[in-house]
């Protein structure tokens, strides 16, 4: 691991600090005053093999040769991502909200209780650990970013289609990244050298939409003064992606039809037939057999379309890349405002992935963006959130029993090449690309068995019981929470957190027989917050009733 730098003038600071943080087992190395640690900094950027770079900078903010705020914009500039706690004066307050504004993680006043410190420290290099983590991933995925399966299934779709030009319908919420899959699906296609050319099918009004798919010839109405091409013609030997296709007006959906068939159309007002080599993908919020059935949408240009399916999950499908997601808007939000990009709390997290995000990324997007602006410290906290998501619900995904599903029987005709798209023989009825090429089927999620009945006791008075599912302790929290909430209860989330605490500490207590360590192993927290913990919830000794 790497070090925890401390830079003091003050040579007790620099040996408590030590002290303590060697106890749990983190290393340090120490300074006297800025110029060192920037002299320090400078042999690791120039990559000597003898020099770790820090995982955390403690510093303090008054020096000679130089000021803590100085060093910290320096360090900012040298390692954006690297936390620092700036050590103030109560008398210095004024200039630790001056460190907040430039960029650091947080600030401790002296003089200071030592467990605090080093508790403020462990979080630091947790954040710092965290942040390396995320950088590498967004790093090794900077097209499209998701660990949940239902997305890793799309990014296999999008492997299996990469030697193809076969056209494909994509379908989800709006909102959930259909155009990001288009322009993945062009990137790693036989024609990714060519233009990829997007319009939105619904954005433009009827009486012009002709016009900017085909192009016009001059003269052929009212401004026309020159010729024009139109977005198929841009888009020669590339793609189109065709956006909200279900919007399509009825009678555009038949010259729509006609290119996709014959492989060739007229511009408005035109005479001569134009040839047309482009790949066609098409996307769409709204169910299209629907559409077919209402008679809104044309169904031989459905099946056209509809040749390879991939469905896009909705965020709240995919709840466990919201963490990843989040932090990567936050960074792409602070590059745009030309700011320090923003961390966030893990409560602040957890009640994200609970929201059910009915605008799916492109919401989490504009969340992000808001955060970085309204936010008033480095470290996004519960309380920051917007009320949009402070207020909605908790939101309870649909569990769904396990149903294994027959591919259905398809109609497999041969479809003549065309230079739209070279395609290889095709089902009529459309796979869908949900992890393979299959036809759609229900997404399901598997039900474990109950557990048994049997369960250990961990104190003299448990009660060993199976649990139904449908009633979980957080359906517990949830109702004991709107009892409070519809009572008038003051501080509601501080009074069940200390419960949840309390409860929590003292089963790990008598769990390991009031060996504190062992407890705070076993729960995953430090010694120093177990110790706090007790002290702050009167928990002198578990209950041994």
């Amino acid at each position: 691991m790497k070090p925890i730098w401390i830079v003091d003038d003050d040579p007790s600071i620099r040996f408590v600090l030590e002290k303590a943080l060697a106890r749990e087992n983190l290393p340090t190395r120490s300074f006297t005053h800025p110029r060192e640690v920037l002299d320090a900094l400078a042999d690791v950027t120039a990559g000597d093999p003898a020099r770790q770079g820090p995982q955390v900078l403690v510093s303090d903010i008054r020096m000679p040769g130089g000021s803590g705020l100085q060093l910290l914009e320096k360090v900012r500039e040298l390692q954006p991502g690297l936390p620092v706690i700036i050590m103030t004066a109560y008398s210095d307050l004024d200039s630790a909200v001056s460190a907040f504004q430039r960029g650091a993680f947080e600030y401790l006043p002296k003089p200071f209780d030592l467990p605090k410190a080093v508790e403020l420290i462990r979080r630091a290099v947790e954040e710092s650990q965290r942040e390396e983590v995320t950088e590498e991933r967004q790093t090794a995925t900077p097209e499209m970013l998701g660990q949940a399966p239902a997305m890793q299934d799309v990014f296999r779709a999008i492997g299996r289609l990469s030697q193809s030009q076969v056209t494909v319908l994509i379908t989800g919420e709006s909102g959930s990244g259909k155009e990001l899959v288009a322009r993945a699906l062009h990137k790693h296609s036989p024609v990714a050298d060519g233009p990829f050319v997007a319009i939105n099918t619904a954005a433009i009004p009827k009486d012009l939409l002709e016009s900017e798919l085909f192009g016009h010839e001059r003269g052929a109405f009212t401004g026309a003064q020159t010729q024009r091409r139109g977005r198929f013609e841009q888009a020669e030997g590339g793609t189109l992606f065709l956006d909200e296709i279900g919007d399509m007006p009825f009678d555009l959906q038949t010259r729509l039809l006609r290119v996709l068939s014959d492989g060739q159309f007229y511009r408005v007002g035109g005479h001569a037939a134009v040839k047309a080599h482009v790949r066609v993908i098409a996307a769409t919020h709204q169910n299209l057999e629907q559409r077919v059935k209402e008679g809104g949408f044309r169904e031989d240009l459905f099946h056209r379309l509809n040749v390879i399916r991939l469905r896009l999950p909705a965020l709240r499908e995919r709840h466990e890349d919201v963490p990843m997601l989040t932090r990567h808007f936050l960074q792409q939000s602070a590059r745009q405002l030309g700011v320090e990009p923003k961390r966030i709390a893990d409560s602040a997290l957890a009640r994200l992935e609970q929201f059910a995000f009915p605008g799916n990324v492109r919401q989490l997007e504009n969340i992000c963006h808001w955060l970085t602006v309204m936010a008033p410290a480095q470290v996004i906290s519960l309380q920051d959130l917007p009320p949009e998501v402070l207020e909605a619900p908790v939101y309870q995904p649909p569990v769904r029993a396990t149903a294994g599903a027959e591919p259905a029987a398809a109609t497999v005709t041969s479809m003549p090449v065309a230079p739209l798209a070279s395609v290889a023989p095709v089902a009529q009825s459309a796979p869908e690309l949900v992890g393979g090429l299959h036809p759609a089927a229900p997404v399901s999620i598997p039900v474990p068995a109950s557990a048994p009945a049997a369960a250990a006791s961990w104190s003299a008075d448990a009660v060993a019981a199976p649990v139904a599912a449908a009633h979980s302790w957080e359906q517990a929290l949830e109702t004991e929470a709107q009892k409070l909430l519809a009572g008038g209860q003051p501080e509601v989330w501080d009074a069940l957190t200390r419960r949840f605490e309390s409860r929590l500490i003292r089963t790990a207590l008598v769990a390991t027989h009031g060996r504190r360590m062992e407890a705070a192993q076993r729960l995953g927290i430090g010694r120093n917050t177990i110790t706090r913990k007790i002290q702050e919830l009167g928990l002198d000794a578990p209950d041994e009733a």
